[in-house]
């Protein structure tokens, strides 16, 4: 059997921007496309669907990486076959131990040592960068997890996935710990007008007066961006982690643009609600629904957040109802939202079964510590 050759992937300035090679190798622009391929066949192979996966536009303005993250991606070839791929993230302002690593390995060349020595050479780069927090992620169907026998529990208390699936085995056998389980979760689009007005009125009902949706759509509006710099910040300290090794990031107008410019590069468009408390002026809840013209059919809810002092007056569903209603018209080809949450996250899965979301698959947050 010819040697595994793992070699760094250069990202292209556009999607079809080759570069002449004398010796016959891949250009840029061909390999990046291969890794994209690959990616997409493993996602139609899991799911049967594009719907999780991101565009070649999407994918290549998240490869360039910014001033916040660094990051790597990696090409296994033998036989000049593209066999499999690995990547690796580093975050630069915060998280500054932390890496996010990946393997894949193209259907017929798996259960062979591969996998492994992909994740070794991704491990290896982290280390070089002085990362010992490595985290991965690994998302199964539903029923497959729901019909499994025995299951790996989570760290986090809550959930766990199958032992003898082969993503679960191998990140354990790596020296990976199931720190928590977190419920995707599919709504059938579009919801009816008059059953997300009757929400939308329920919850207007219990928060009382005081408070007001805003939206908006791509671009936050100058007047509120400082106030949605905020609530990002608070995003990242409120989520539900476990015990991941995860420190809060530090989110200002700056990034809040920065954001929006990547969006637009990349072909993803955003639509948010917030909720405004008027009497002080503060935005205290919000939540994001994103669309890619690649994938007409599937929007992907982001981020939902009510910050702590204004908990348990229904802003979460005020907001997800009215940004529903929004993205319905904006985007009338879409036919399904999915949206993942913490297992133990019950606040928010019980606000999505609301709305009519259900279980569509179970991903796996692992984490390894070095040292």
């Amino acid at each position: 059997m010819t040697a595994l050759a793992i070699t760094p992937v250069k990202i292209p300035p556009t999607p079809d921007a080759g570069t002449y090679v004398l010796d016959g190798s891949p250009d840029s622009a061909t390999e990046f496309q291969e890794c994209h391929a690959l990616l997409e066949a493993h996602e139609l192979e899991k799911w049967g669907n594009l719907d999780r996966c991101p565009t070649l536009l999407e994918d290549l303005e998240y490869w360039r990486g910014s001033e916040y993250e660094e990051r790597h991606l990696f090409m296994a070839r033998q036989g000049g076959d593209a066999v499999g791929m690995c990547s690796v993230t580093l975050p630069l302002r915060e998280n500054t131990t932390t890496a996010g690593i990946n393997v894949l390995v193209s259907t017929g060349y798996r259960r062979q040592g591969r996998g492994r020595r992909l994740l070794e050479y991704a491990e290896a780069v982290a280390t070089a960068r002085a990362r010992t927090s490595l985290d991965a992620y690994c998302e199964l169907p539903a029923d497959t997890v729901e019909r499994a026998g025995r299951l790996v529990p989570a760290k986090s208390g809550a959930g766990g996935l199958p032992a003898d699936d082969p993503s679960v085995a191998f990140a354990a056998g790596c020296g990976y710990e199931l720190e928590q389980v977190e419920r995707a979760s599919r709504l059938a689009l579009p919801v009816p007008a008059d059953q997300l007005e009757e929400l939308e009125s329920a919850a207007r009902r219990r928060a009382g007066g005081g408070y007001a949706v805003v939206a908006w759509a791509d671009k936050c509006p100058e007047w509120l961006v400082g106030e949605y710099a905020i609530l990002r910040n608070r995003m990242t300290i409120d989520v539900p982690t476990a015990g991941l090794n995860w420190e809060a990031e530090d989110w200002d107008p700056a990034r809040v643009r920065h954001e929006e410019r990547a969006n637009g590069r990349g072909g993803i468009q955003a639509q948010v609600a917030a909720a405004l408390h008027e009497s002080t002026g503060r935005l205290v809840a919000y939540t994001v629904l994103t669309w890619r013209a690649g994938v007409p059919a599937s929007i992907i809810q982001q981020d939902t957040l009510v910050t702590a002092e204004h908990r348990g007056k229904k802003l979460g569903l005020l907001t997800k109802a009215a940004n529903l209603r929004a993205a319905q018209e904006r985007w009338p080809a879409a036919r399904s939202v999915l949206t993942w949450n913490a297992v133990e996250n019950q606040h928010m899965l019980a606000i999505n079964t609301s709305l009519g979301f259900k279980p569509a698959g179970y991903e796996g947050e692992w984490q390894k510590r070095l040292g």
